[in-house]
């Protein structure tokens, strides 16, 4: 299968949050494959999305290949990253609001999750392509303070290393009205969330010809 952008990710590993997270955004990133949602009114229409990137935390934002590079460089260069990085570990998620989204964040000392998602940006920019004119324009109609203007100058995305916020997105933009009764459905449906909340790998992902993410390989963080 051919992808047209990648990513790295934390994509939970199999159980019983991975299945919540799959079946609440109606896609399965692990598998690649559609997965059934709840039967909520509107919630197809408020999860549209992040649908397409599946349950999943960034670490290193979608990107385009850098010319004369392929998949299997890529690869190669995120394993030997893992190697190098030990997991990250903080008390744990918890369901918030970030700004009009629901999202489940990490709580406690993230410095760890932060350091990981920095090597990411980091050590593998060399096979980002730099983005376009209609990308970089597409960024700043957010109104980015100068340092996401740097940001996004130097890496490519605006919300990296120290305006990395780092989350698993549950929505799209929700009604004021509408937040309330939403955290209400996630809570409901959510299992027990991981406390300590323990990232031990990483995840390349890539997008399909339908625009969707889908999971190509898993690399053990064994630094």
């Amino acid at each position: 299968m051919s992808y047209s952008r990648f990513a790295i990710y934390y994509v939970p590993p199999e159980g019983s949050l991975a299945d919540f997270g799959a079946a609440w955004l109606g896609w399965d990133i692990a598998r690649g494959v559609e997965a059934s949602q709840p039967d909520l009114p509107d919630l197809h229409d408020i999860t549209m999305t992040p649908r397409k990137y599946g349950f999943h935390g960034t670490l290193k934002p979608p990107f385009r290949l850098a010319d004369g590079l392929g998949l299997g460089d890529l690869d190669k260069a995120t394993s030997l990253l893992a190697a190098s990085i030990a997991p990250a570990i903080c008390d744990g998620l918890v369901l918030e609001t970030l700004g009009r989204f629901l999202a489940l964040v990490p709580q406690g000392d993230t410095g760890a999750i932060r350091h990981l998602a920095e090597a990411c940006v980091r050590d593998l920019d060399r096979f980002r392509a730099p983005a376009s004119d209609a990308e970089l324009a597409r960024r700043r109609k957010a109104g980015l303070s100068a340092q996401q203007e740097a940001l996004l100058m130097e890496w490519g995305y605006p919300y990296v290393m120290d305006e990395l916020q780092f989350h698993l997105t549950l929505s799209g933009r929700l009604p004021k009205d509408g937040l309330k009764d939403w955290a209400g459905h996630v809570r409901y449906m959510l299992p027990d969330l991981p406390a300590p909340f323990v990232i031990d790998q990483i995840a390349l992902c890539g997008a399909r010809a339908d625009g969707r993410f889908q999971l190509i390989h898993r690399y053990a963080l064994t630094g």
